[in-house]
């Protein structure tokens, strides 16, 4: 039986299941901020999200995702007898292949028009590189996109090569001085989750900077087929 009642406490797949059976999704973070019109109910944050509410809703399925939501939620929620579907999105063809899993297997919903122009945008071999960038995500202390991200597989197969990307850690704290020294040709700042802007963030650069839509290099779903078309290096 497909799903009837789902909340989704991952902003990038509320988008995709907005955009797929909308009357279908129940409940969502306050984090979930696409489309703009999404009227549900809400139910706290990514990393603190109040389960009381969660239950009260009934869903079907709760969906959730190992990076953005706490195993501790997770198992609290699975305790109670909530069924709750945890993703794992490191690269590009992880987000198909989790949402093929999701739509077929756990709710049970007809694939998606947009999951299939998405796949077809973004298949292919990598392109050669076009520029090294780096990508911070906070400022004090600041921290940047390192490997094994969903983000830095996204940007590669734009032709932008991550200068962070052999780091240690997935989102490494790096030194100032360190960052604007690391040989990028462009630092890209994102507008989320730090906002960076024209006058908070590019000050701090001798390298050229680009702001541009954190939601088109960070989340997974319709925003992929905007992400092919809009991202280009300059």
């Amino acid at each position: 039986m497909s799903a009837q009642r789902v909340v989704s406490l991952v902003p990038s797949i509320t988008e995709a299941l907005a955009a797929t059976r909308p009357e279908a999704l129940v409940g969502a973070t306050d984090w979930c901020t696409h489309p703009a019109e999404l009227d549900v109910t809400r139910v706290r944050g990514t990393k603190n999200p109040n389960l009381d509410v969660i239950r009260s809703l009934q869903p079907d399925v709760v969906v959730a995702n190992k990076e953005e939501n706490r195993e501790l939620d997770v198992r609290r929620l699975r305790d109670s007898g909530v069924t709750v579907w945890v993703s794992e999105i490191e690269t590009v063809p992880d987000a198909f292949a989790a949402y093929d899993e999701l739509f077929d297997d756990v709710l049970h919903w007809e694939r998606p028009v947009w999951l299939e122009e998405a796949r077809g945008l973004w298949a292919g071999d990598l392109p050669p590189v076009r520029a090294r960038v780096a990508v911070p995500i906070w400022r004090d202390p600041w921290m940047v996109v390192g490997s094994r991200t969903f983000t830095g597989d996204l940007l590669r197969r734009m032709g932008f090569e991550n200068v962070y990307g052999d780091a240690g850690g997935r989102y490494p704290k790096v030194e100032l001085a360190e960052l604007d020294g690391r040989g990028a040709d462009v630092i890209l700042l994102p507008d989320e989750p730090y906002v960076f802007t024209a006058d908070d963030g590019p000050e701090a650069f001798r390298t050229p900077t680009r702001l541009l839509s954190g939601r088109l290099i960070t989340w997974y779903g319709p925003s992929m087929i905007e992400a092919a078309t809009l991202l280009r290096v300059e």
